[in-house]
């Protein structure tokens, strides 16, 4: 599977990178916004991660609406420290497919990943 992650932190992407990559997906990383938007409107993902507080983006739902405006439905998982019911729903309701909040289980976020994977393919 091929998964964008747009993330900012080091750590967190350094970690979800390996994580995804020992379970033997391909994981392209885009450390902010702009790149992120590029590659995920330029390139075919079967998913993305997208961290929703980016350094050069308001809201990484700015991201998400602009993908969603270019007809792009690739599946999203938002992953963020925002982890209030409103900062869900609200991330839910800009387009994305799955939201978690920031600590999370690798092994919880692998399984809604290849989850979203699934339900992408049979659309």
């Amino acid at each position: 599977m091929r998964i964008l992650l747009i993330e900012d932190d080091k750590n967190v992407a350094g970690f979800v990178v390996k994580g995804l990559r020992e379970a033997g997906h391909n994981v392209i990383h885009a450390d902010c916004a702009q790149v992120g938007q590029e590659r995920a409107s330029n390139e075919q993902y079967d998913v993305i991660i997208l961290d929703r507080i980016l350094p050069d983006a308001n809201d990484g739902l700015n991201v998400l609406t602009t993908l969603r405006s270019q007809q792009i439905d690739t599946p999203v998982l938002i992953l963020s420290g925002l982890g209030e019911s409103a900062n869900k729903v609200s991330g839910l309701k800009a387009g994305g497919d799955d939201y978690m909040a920031k600590p999370f289980s690798f092994a919880e976020l692998l399984a809604r990943v290849e989850g979203l994977s699934r339900r992408g393919k049979a659309q």
